[in-house]
């Protein structure tokens, strides 16, 4: 997913603001502006620097956060000093090493690039991860107009959030499954002016 992260799931860039969506989707009782999530245990993939993390410990969440990189994840320990006793670190490929089954009221994927050709390990990981009643919430990159995508990438290699839906069955309710325009610019020298917004939550057992 060109402009947010690299190509291994790591971040391209420094992002020490929380992403809008989670603000807007996981806020205590923002109902206004999305459902609103009761805080509890929380997974994000690829966090990167973690300021998605540190936000959603702020506001009460316990978070395991995985990333590939050890920089970021060395930047997002210092960056969340202060909430550390509230946030789980962890360097792994979700692919390689699925996150426990059923142990997570949230998992956040962020522009989190997930390409066809790896098979469907990470995507079963991320569905896999969330517990009966929790929320999955998923964002990336709308299709870019014809020539505004940057040279050698192809949008079609990856897996997208309506690739995700399409694989909830039974058991799932898709509350947003959508395109949405940015609510903040994007990474200089991206292209990006529209996300694709994902979220479903798994039928309580």
């Amino acid at each position: 997913m060109e402009g947010d992260r690299d190509g291994r799931g790591s971040l391209g860039r420094a992002v020490r603001e929380p992403r809008a969506v989670v603000q807007r989707e996981a806020e205590p009782g923002a109902r206004g502006r999305g459902r609103g999530l009761a805080p509890g245990q929380a997974l994000d993939v690829g966090c990167g620097e973690g300021a998605d993390a540190v936000w959603l410990a702020e506001r009460g969440w316990r978070v395991t956060a995985i990333d590939l990189s050890r920089v970021a994840l060395e930047r997002a320990a210092a960056a969340g000093a202060h909430v550390a006793d509230r946030i789980a670190w962890s360097r792994g490929d979700l692919a390689a090493t699925p996150p426990p089954r059923a142990s997570f009221d949230l998992v956040t994927a962020q522009y989190f690039p997930i390409l066809r050709s790896s098979g469907p390990a990470a995507v079963t990981g991320l569905l896999d991860a969330v517990a009966p009643g929790g929320t999955l919430l998923v964002v990336g990159h709308a299709r870019p107009a014809p020539g505004r995508g940057p040279e050698g990438f192809d949008f079609d290699d990856y897996v997208h959030p309506a690739d995700i839906a399409r694989r909830l069955g039974e058991g799932w309710r898709i509350e947003a499954d959508e395109t949405r325009p940015r609510a903040t610019p994007p990474p200089e020298g991206a292209h990006h002016t529209h996300d694709t917004v994902l979220r479903a939550r798994r039928e309580p057992a």
